[in-house]
């Protein structure tokens, strides 16, 4: 997740709360700052404050969908007239909650619009013996819950995300990680290898020096 917002306390409140819930999260304090993190990764989704000190979070907004980027953008603002929201989604927003906002509806709010991004609107999924609820981050398998960290969810979503297509290591990484977070060399290896002993050797495949799939 990409954070846009000039107010450091809600910054820091918003993004441990994300992070909380196994989400890498960037934080930008500023448009220029935005602009440069928006312009070389890819993010789920984009939470953006209108109100920054170097300029309109609309005008980024903007450019960003001129230059074709369809992330999915949630702008969170304190201005809440009806006229703000039309020239927020006129824009390109896909999603708007003015402040103070709910912490738990902004992160069902971000992975409705993630889901939708990947073409997969549907909360649930099913594969084999394991029925996955990526709303409410809740694995079962044979109909017992299977009890996963943060971390070990995270990479879980990100592979179910990309169900068929196989993702790297350095893919893995970036759904772990923030740019400032020191990347330990072998976590991905560590947290493929949990989710296996929790869930059983089949579900998530390796495919030798390209990274790992789930069929």
């Amino acid at each position: 997740m990409l954070l846009v917002e000039d107010t450091a306390d809600l910054a820091q409140t918003v993004g441990a709360y994300l992070r909380g819930l196994g989400h890498a999260v960037d934080i930008a304090s500023t448009a220029a700052e935005a602009e440069d993190a928006w312009a070389i990764a890819d993010y789920a989704c984009v939470i953006l404050d209108l109100g920054l000190p170097d300029g309109s979070g609309l005008d980024l907004l903007r450019a960003r969908r001129r230059a074709r980027d369809r992330t999915p953008v949630i702008i969170a603002t304190a201005l809440d007239q009806i006229s703000d929201r039309i020239a927020g989604l006129d824009a390109g927003a896909d999603d708007y909650v003015t402040k103070p906002f709910d912490l738990g509806e902004l992160a069902a709010r971000l992975r409705a619009h993630a889901r939708r991004s990947e073409g997969q609107p549907n909360a649930e999924v099913e594969i084999g013996p394991w029925r996955i609820n990526r709303a409410a981050a809740i694995v079962q398998q044979d109909g017992q819950d299977v009890r996963l960290t943060s971390r070990e969810w995270s990479v879980l979503d990100t592979l179910l995300a990309a169900r068929g297509r196989v993702l790297s290591k350095a893919a893995l990484e970036e759904a772990l990680y923030a740019f400032d977070d020191t990347i330990e060399g072998n976590a991905v290896e560590v947290y493929v290898s949990r989710l296996r002993a929790k869930l059983g050797p089949s579900l998530i495949e390796t495919r030798r020096r390209l990274g790992y799939v789930i069929p």
